[in-house]
């Protein structure tokens, strides 16, 4: 990409044609369908005044969570900017962390009110919702407009990698438990805790590899052809953090009203913790990554989708492990067999699909038919089901 030749005037943007960089003044149905989500933002208010007139949970469900769709866009247009001048992987990377910030606040809330059981679960739905039906989803957008979508298959491969690592984070607990059949609860909290440093450690590692070391993995392979954003760092990244803020205050409220609301439409707690409270948690990220392969960015899309599985379960779940240690309240790594095999599963999925350095809208569809598959299974899947499970750490 030319490097811009200097700030564009207001209302103008940068295009590229062929080797010339053109000043381009919007179509007014450019600018109408650019903006046109920006109605919803209307909604922000709505929800707030819903959530404390305590006006019945599922209306203030509805309303949050259709005001974060705006808002995802938002960040979606910050995130385009900064990895325009940075590269795909410190947009993505960028973009997963101000994305799981209303993970992390959610789960820090859940934390201080004792549910431990309900954050595990909305853990393991991120992982899984990230990696199956983001990326899914992503790679059948971007395939109907695209016949094929290259990403780099090395910094592709180590994301897979990491994410095996993860899955043996969540594998290991699980297995000692099964072995000493739950008589060390000490132990089990102790190899935790360890397990979580080991995670965090490797994660910081990795950013030095991608953002120091390797960086040049991580700058994308697609050829630019849409416009430049005219946003300029310092006003993306301005954008981002207010987003994110806002994301957070929406998630906060949708999350409060969620289990009432589902009980009102008749979903299990087991659904909602894995399924919905998991999917709400991101959904900045997840409109961003579809977003992003419709633009034939498939390396920005990819970062987002498997880099936010892969923060949650060596960033944020390890972080939750010591806050929760803080709070002299110590939270375990220990899921049900349930959630162990289904994120293996998917990690060994993610890992097919990647390994070429290429996807099609076909293998959209097998990654959103795994998630689907789990979707099922968590849906029909009894509260008292876990409660029974050999593994501790389950729905009560």
């Amino acid at each position: 990409m030319p490097p811009l030749p200097g700030p564009a005037l207001p209302g103008h943007r940068w295009s590229y044609s062929g080797h010339e960089t053109i000043l381009r003044k919007p179509t007014v149905n450019h600018f109408l369908l650019e903006h046109a989500l920006d109605v919803l933002l209307i909604f922000i208010p709505v929800a707030v005044v819903l959530h404390y007139s305590h006006a019945p949970d599922l209306w203030t469900f509805i309303a949050s969570g259709v005001a974060i769709i705006p808002l995802a866009g938002w960040m979606g247009k910050a995130t385009e900017s900064l990895a325009e001048r940075l590269g795909a992987g410190i947009g993505g990377l960028l973009n997963a962390t101000f994305g799981n910030a209303a993970e992390m606040i959610i789960a820090f809330q859940g934390l201080r009110a004792g549910l431990t059981e309900v954050i595990k679960a909305s853990l393991t739905g991120s992982i899984l919702g990230n990696i199956l039906l983001v990326f899914g989803v992503s790679a059948l957008a971007g395939g109907l407009k695209y016949r094929h979508q290259k990403f780099n298959r090395t910094a592709a491969t180590m994301s897979a990698t990491l994410m095996a690592l993860s899955a043996i984070g969540l594998l290991v607990p699980a297995l000692f438990h099964w072995v000493t059949r739950g008589a060390e609860g000490s132990a089990e909290k102790n190899i935790s805790l360890e397990i979580s440093i080991v995670l965090f450690v490797t994660y910081v590692l990795s950013l030095i590899f991608a953002l120091r070391t390797h960086k040049d993995l991580y700058l994308g392979t697609s050829e630019p052809h849409e416009e430049a954003s005219t946003m300029s760092p310092k006003s993306a990244g301005l954008v981002l953090l207010g987003s994110t803020a806002l994301v957070a205050w929406m998630s906060e409220l949708l999350v409060h009203a969620v289990e009432p609301a589902s009980k009102s439409l008749g979903l299990t707690k087991v659904f909602v913790g894995v399924i919905a409270v998991a999917i709400v948690g991101n959904a900045a990220e997840h409109s961003t990554a579809v977003l992003m392969a419709m633009k034939n960015q498939m390396d920005l899309a990819y970062h987002i989708a498997v880099g936010s599985s892969m923060q949650i379960a060596l960033f944020v779940a390890p972080v939750l492990v010591f806050l929760s240690y803080a709070l002299g309240r110590p939270m375990d790594l220990v899921f049900t067999t349930f959630e162990v095999i289904a994120v293996g599963l998917a990690v060994a999925i993610v890992s097919l699909v990647a390994a070429d350095g290429e996807s099609n809208w076909m293998e959209g569809v097998l990654l959103l038919a795994v998630y689907v598959i789990f979707a099922i299974a968590f849906y029909f899947l009894p509260a008292n089901a876990l409660a029974t499970d050999a593994v501790p750490g389950s729905f009560r």
